[in-house]
């Protein structure tokens, strides 16, 4: 088991065995928790808000696709802005 020493400013380095083992690379985001005197550190990935908002129409079913082609996302598209542009034209004759 390697060990590590507590710098000043309280920096600890982790071993190049542990970080591959775990896939920690720089930049990543540890959770860092005391349990009992254990320290652990966890692996997190956060999510942009924007994203999971996304993610949450998606889910939902508020999405278009998949898509096997370039061709056939663009052919939804243009049906979606048909749509769209039948709405506007039933709305601006009332």
């Amino acid at each position: 088991m390697p060990l590590v020493k507590v710098k000043t400013k309280y920096q600890v380095t982790l071993p190049t065995a542990v970080r591959e083992k775990a896939g920690v690379r720089v930049g990543d985001i540890l959770e860092a928790k005391v349990e009992k005197g254990t320290i652990t550190l966890v692996p997190k990935t956060l999510i942009d808000r924007g994203i999971a908002e996304s993610l949450d129409q998606f889910k939902k079913g508020l999405s278009y696709g998949p898509f096997d082609t370039a061709e056939e996302m663009l052919a939804s598209l243009h049906r979606h802005a048909k749509r769209l542009k039948a709405k506007k034209t039933k709305r601006s004759q009332r």
